[in-house]
């Protein structure tokens, strides 16, 4: 049963939720039966307009509009890449860099397992911004601010490093039964933009899940 969304922040224009990890933010167009977000958040708070998405096993930040004009001003800013987003990952290996950019042009694949591949070729511009926060034994904690919004970008930038996100078969991270995590261990940790109603800017921020922080507290005394 995957746990009701936590909400980080509501007012006219805005819903902010902290979305849990197994939760799809958009109907499965596959298996309408799948449980996503709209019918779980309309009944207290109206009618909503996704203006983003998250991966269904990504936890952290999501917003979404309350009025037809906020949609229309946010779906803007998005365009224009006024809205900064930070995600924060647990991947394994423990690079010697602090920052590091991945400029990596991206496409998918087109098979069954739905995977992003680099390809310089035809790939499409995707770049992202990494940091460094925590290094373990054989593991880390980073920091990615993703400039584009490539399909499993920051999934599949990592894994070209080398560093695939723990909890990630799909891109290669090692199985790991010892580790307290049963989800992929990204998570969206902050998201900032202009509020589309007051002009100021706003910063909302999403605690970490259960999960992921247990896995960071079981992984520290490994360093």
């Amino acid at each position: 049963m995957v746990p009701m969304p936590e909400v980080l922040w509501v007012d006219a224009a805005l819903l902010v939720i902290n979305k849990p990890a197994g939760l799809r933010s958009l109907p499965d167009g596959y298996d309408p039966s799948q449980q996503h977000l709209r019918p779980l958040l309309e009944p207290e708070y109206g009618r909503l307009w996704m203006v983003h998405r998250l991966d269904k096993e990504t936890s952290g930040v999501l917003l979404l509009a309350r009025s037809a004009a906020a949609h229309r001003a946010l779906n803007t800013l998005f365009e224009r890449h006024q809205v900064r987003k930070w995600y924060h990952a647990m991947a394994a290996g423990s690079p010697e860099w602090e920052e590091h950019t991945v400029d990596l042009p991206l496409r998918p694949n087109g098979d069954r397992r739905h995977r992003t591949v680099v390809d310089p070729g035809r790939g499409k511009a995707a770049v992202t911004h990494l940091r460094r926060l925590e290094r373990f034994l054989a593991a880390c904690l980073v920091e990615a601010r993703p400039e584009t919004g490539r399909t499993h970008q920051i999934r599949a930038h990592l894994a070209a490093l080398g560093l695939p996100i723990l909890g990630d078969a799909l891109y290669g991270a090692p199985p790991m039964p010892e580790l307290p995590l049963d989800t992929l261990a990204l998570h969206a940790y902050a998201l900032e933009l202009i509020h589309p109603e007051s002009g100021q800017m706003v910063r909302f921020e999403a605690p970490y899940p259960p999960g992921f922080q247990a896995a960071i507290t079981w992984l520290r005394p490994q360093q």
